[in-house]
């Protein structure tokens, strides 16, 4: 091993592995801004309603994961859940994200580039005025 790898070795050691866009993973939900095809609020997440937007990208859309905000009650997250199942899509439930507004995200595995990835409705506006 040349010393290089040994220092990179020691420091992934130390601190853990090396993480990409720690900032913007921290707002999305442990995902990167480009995989996502559709965000919710955590506002938007607790309406009685599923957004059909959430639902369309489920049922169109292979390869992707549902992540979902472990702030919010399961009760608010059980539909989404029960839709995923559905369409037999994985979710993961992130805890460790205390300070985003964004409550669910449906992702691909791969990089997409949606232009607008949010569902603006009252809620949204209110959430991020």
């Amino acid at each position: 091993m040349s010393d290089d790898q040994i220092d990179l070795y020691i420091k992934q050691g130390i601190y853990g592995t090396f993480e990409t866009k720690p900032e913007e993973r921290n707002v999305y939900l442990g995902t990167l801004r480009e995989r996502i095809y559709v965000a919710l609020t955590i506002g938007q997440v607790r309406q009685n309603k599923i957004y059909s937007e959430v639902l369309a990208s489920l049922e169109t859309r292979k390869n992707q994961t549902l992540f979902l905000n472990g702030t919010i009650d399961y009760g608010a997250l059980s539909k989404y859940i029960k839709a995923a199942n559905k369409e037999k899509i994985p979710f993961t439930i992130v805890s460790d994200q205390n300070d985003t507004k964004i409550g669910l995200i449906v992702a691909s595995d791969h990089a997409i580039d949606h232009k607008d990835i949010y569902v603006r409705d009252k809620i949204f506006e209110q959430t991020f005025k």
